[in-house]
């Protein structure tokens, strides 16, 4: 039985999420967020624990229990004008810093240089972080991939699903490897991911089907007609199961240009599921939402004895 089919759907069934990332990056991308998941637009969004404005992110969802918010595992700082590092106050760190104290600019650097153990002890810190602001999370992923060892091949999913198994986290980690263009991976790649599915499958995590996205590379010139046209396109090519949509949504402010090289970007994927001809995409193609909370009752009624 596939995880469509555990939460009561049919195996043909093509289930989606929608997710909204860099929850508590700065106050225009949380107010943004916000509006997002009081109007029904997005199914959740997951929260950058060690950046400044995290707290009222934080704080604004456990009075809004009811919205999916889960914790956005964070172990770069990409931004050159704004920097964060790890949260955890009580155990080594000194790998998972530059000698600025900041977490590294790139993923490579990350990879090449953290220690697992102490990629544990921040992942539990950042879990533990929010949960005592009062977020009842109900999922976790990862900023910009750096977890799944998709640079140097040295990942850190094994600290990263026991950290999910101990909180009852679902984890976004597909078992299905998609190309940016929504075909499937090469065979390599795809024995990959089904393996690290596997590993997740005997922690009790569960994980995604598939994940999705627009290209993260920006030609420069981008519109929002060829947003909604890669959007349209990617929801009418989903597969049975269960997939993840990954968007960046933001309002456009001094905040955002203060410190972003691509902020009109953000701002365009604000509007992006708000959208009538997305929205009756989603009809047409009889796509059925579901949300991260239902996974993680789903991973929790799972691990009752």
């Amino acid at each position: 039985m596939n995880v469509a089919q555990a939460l009561g759907y049919s195996a043909d069934d093509r289930l989606f999420i929608v997710n909204a990332d860099d929850y508590g990056l700065c106050h225009s991308t949380n107010t943004g967020i916000q509006k997002l998941l009081i109007d029904g637009v997005i199914s959740s969004a997951t929260l950058m624990m060690p950046c400044s404005w995290a707290r009222e992110a934080a704080l604004w969802s456990a009075r809004h229990a009811h919205m999916d918010v889960g914790v956005h595992f964070t172990f770069t700082s990409e931004w050159d004008m704004m920097k964060w590092g790890p949260v955890n106050r009580h155990g080594a760190i000194d790998t998972l810093v530059t000698h600025e104290g900041y977490f590294p600019k790139d993923v490579k650097s990350f990879e090449r240089q953290a220690d697992p153990e102490q990629v544990r002890g921040e992942l539990e810190a950042q879990v533990r972080m929010a949960i005592t602001l009062g977020v009842g999370l109900t999922h976790a992923d990862n900023h910009m991939g750096s977890l799944y060892g998709l640079q140097t091949g040295r990942h850190f999913l094994n600290e990263t699903l026991d950290v999910c198994a101990k909180y009852g986290l679902p984890f976004r980690l597909p078992r299905n490897l998609l190309l940016e263009n929504g075909q499937v991976a090469p065979a390599e790649l795809a024995e990959q991911a089904r393996k690290h599915a596997e590993a997740a499958d005997a922690k009790g995590v569960v994980v995604l089907d598939y994940l999705l996205g627009l290209p993260f590379r920006s030609e420069g010139n981008d519109t929002f007609d060829m947003y909604k046209s890669q959007m349209i396109a990617l929801l009418g090519n989903l597969h049975a199961g269960v997939s993840e949509i990954i968007i960046h949504p933001s309002f456009v402010t001094d905040e955002l240009r203060a410190f972003h090289d691509a902020p009109a970007r953000r701002g365009m994927e604000l509007e992006l599921f708000r959208d009538p001809d997305i929205q009756e995409t989603i009809r047409k193609e009889s796509l059925i939402p579901v949300r991260w909370r239902q996974l993680r009752d789903l991973q929790r009624g799972l691990m009752i004895p």
